[in-house]
């Protein structure tokens, strides 16, 4: 049976802040990669920013993580509204696609460094509020990392596989996005989330924790 029951301000702070900064760093990371390399769009939309507010999507900010931790769900998950970028105004568009779509996954990796940070810190001077953020703020961080780079459109990993292949095929490969999220939610249920996502994400917090 699921449990309804309304959670203390302490356990929502725990998950929604480390949540918010993965996401929200994420697409700012996109913007600030595209920006370096010719494509201003992100910037003049007001989105090479850390406020969160300007990055919310109702559904994958609020909604689906919502849904998620009221229900009990084994793992949280989310996404911000996408940042816009004009492949097409980058300098060299291909090589630097892949710059751009990498952006988000490196930004959360070293997020999750960060709070590896916080947790060893955290364990020489107790403190069981910070230790729990910590430890969300790093698998939260994996999760969006590893999940990104899928080669499934809309995902960054795509993106990568998208700049690989000669026009033709990228055109036929991105044809796949206007489907892509029927195809990612029947993945998702036939468990390419517990089968592929999460033992990569346990492989590498089993190591970020070897080091502390």
């Amino acid at each position: 049976m699921l449990d309804f029951a309304m959670p203390n301000f302490q356990t929502l702070l725990i998950y929604i802040v480390p949540l918010i900064f993965a996401i929200t760093i994420h697409e700012v990371a996109h913007g600030w990669v595209a920006n370096q390399r010719g494509d201003s769009t992100a910037k003049m939309l007001g989105r090479l920013t850390l406020n969160p507010i300007k990055h919310i999507d109702p559904v994958g900010t609020i909604l689906v993580p919502g849904i998620l931790f009221f229900t009990g769900s084994p793992f949280l998950f989310g996404w911000a509204k996408p940042v816009p970028i004009n492949f097409n105004a980058l300098k060299s568009p291909k090589k630097d696609m892949i710059a751009v779509a990498l952006a988000g996954p490196i930004s959360n990796f070293m997020m999750a460094l960060f709070w590896l940070l916080i947790l060893s810190f955290v364990l020489k001077i107790p403190n069981q509020f910070l230790f729990e953020m910590a430890k969300f703020g790093i698998a939260i961080n994996l999760v969006l990392g590893v999940f990104n780079l899928l080669p499934l459109p809309p995902l960054d990993g795509s993106r990568v596989v998208a700049a690989l292949l000669p026009n033709y095929l990228a055109y036929q490969y991105n044809k796949l996005e206007y489907y892509g999220l029927y195809i990612l939610l029947g993945l998702l249920f036939l468990g390419v989330f517990e089968h592929v996502v999460l033992p990569i994400v346990n492989m590498i917090r089993y190591a970020m924790f070897t080091l502390i």
